[in-house]
């Protein structure tokens, strides 16, 4: 049985940050029904790599983190609709939004009115600045977090920052946090007996994946400096060339600092620096990476990975994304998953699915990001809906 079996979760999120959350939560087990309006459907739908996929509104950026879901349209701007929902938030367990500020209140569908008919309700709202602060009714995505936060400002090096990060990391820390954030009051729930509201912040989010950069800059009363690809203070924890390729070191510790030395065949370099501290170490840093970039370019960066990783020094040679899935490693472990696929166009494709594991009942995914209300029928009829009313709701556009 896995950890959320039996828990119902309403997904009235778009994009990123809101669907990987309610993501996290379908792969171990949560009904997630995915709540989208007949006539605009998430953006995300028509965003792909592949035109196929993304003219049947399944595209490539929405597969990412809508398996497991259940697809259902209804139109919550119409009164009909709401009173659908109200009808539905009471056999729910969870209900995630990432709607602006103010939106989920003026439908009469925010956590002070649901709570009244769901006394259990973890209620999730998710947005760029949270819910109060001057800033909480303005949008965001994930490169103005970036660049609000501080975090582009400290990507790069002092020639190029700021640089923003490639991936939308931002979107999905975010998404970990929230789903992390109802994991725990799902948890409490089954001690307090107490539903619960969470205001979940994409900046709050950056902040926390800052959190060593956050305290340093308290403590120096200054912006980091942007460090690039190496260490500002650690001569082996840095990018060099290689003979062919690149390789990242990540020598940290003094004792592994000696190990690197002893590799690189310039043992008296190891003995000069066996007792000094990391403080001693940066001292000598433009000396001691000049010697390293000129030993490291004698040999591939593949040799410096395997070799240095054997004395347990971290090392790896910087790879494509397509390199990096097709490595062992990556296909020993169960982070890519095959679920079922709606079409051709989806049948090769392996989705991300959790970062961890389970011994027993982890997370899992059964079948790819449906279509366009594949389940509306299905859960209508759940809660007695006719198939006539059904058809007449459908006719006038309440439901998809």
């Amino acid at each position: 049985m896995q950890a959320f079996e039996g828990i119902r979760c309403l997904d009235f999120t778009h994009v990123l940050a809101g669907p990987f959350c309610t993501y996290q939560l379908a792969v171990m087990g949560a009904e997630v029904i995915k709540i989208e309006s007949p006539t605009q459907p998430d953006m995300m739908r028509s965003e792909s790599a592949s035109a196929a996929l993304g003219s049947e509104l399944r595209g490539s950026q929405f597969l990412a983190q809508g398996a497991n879901k259940k697809s259902l349209l209804i139109d919550i701007h119409h009164a009909d609709g709401i009173a659908l929902i109200r009808q539905l938030v009471k056999s729910a367990d969870v209900l995630v939004e990432n709607f602006r500020g103010g939106v989920m209140t003026r439908l009469g569908l925010d956590y002070e009115s649901l709570k009244q008919i769901n006394p259990g309700l973890i209620y999730c709202s998710m947005s760029g600045f949270g819910q109060t602060g001057p800033k909480a009714q303005h949008p965001a995505y994930d490169n103005v977090i970036q660049a609000f936060s501080g975090l582009m400002a400290h990507t790069g090096s002092t020639e190029t920052a700021p640089v923003r990060v490639g991936p939308p990391v931002l979107d999905y820390g975010t998404g970990a946090q929230a789903a992390f954030a109802v994991s725990s009051a799902l948890f409490q729930r089954t001690r307090s007996g107490r539903g619960q509201y969470i205001d979940v912040s994409m900046l709050d989010a950056a902040i926390m994946l800052m959190s060593t950069s956050v305290v340093d800059t308290q403590l120096s009363q200054s912006a980091p400096t942007p460090p690039g690809n190496s260490s500002l203070t650690h001569p082996g924890y840095g990018c060099f060339q290689a003979l062919q390729g690149q390789v990242m070191v990540g020598a940290f510790t003094t004792r592994q600092h000696v190990a690197l030395w002893k590799a690189l065949g310039c043992d008296d370099i190891a003995a000069e620096i066996e007792n000094l501290d990391t403080v001693a170490l940066s001292v000598r840093i433009d000396a001691d990476r000049k010697v390293l970039a000129e030993v490291l370019s004698t040999q591939t960066a593949q040799y410096w990975e395997d070799t240095l990783n054997e004395i347990g020094v971290p090392a790896a040679r910087v790879r494509q994304l397509d390199e990096a899935l097709a490595h062992p490693q990556v296909a020993s472990r169960r982070v890519l998953q095959q679920p079922q696929a709606y079409s051709d166009e989806d049948s090769d494709i392996k989705t991300p699915v959790a970062a961890f594991q389970f011994e027993h009942d982890g997370p899992a995914v059964t079948h790819h990001a449906p279509p366009r209300g594949q389940h509306t029928e299905e859960l209508l009829h759940e809660l007695g809906i006719t198939t006539e009313d059904i058809l007449g709701w459908r006719e006038a556009g309440i439901i998809g």
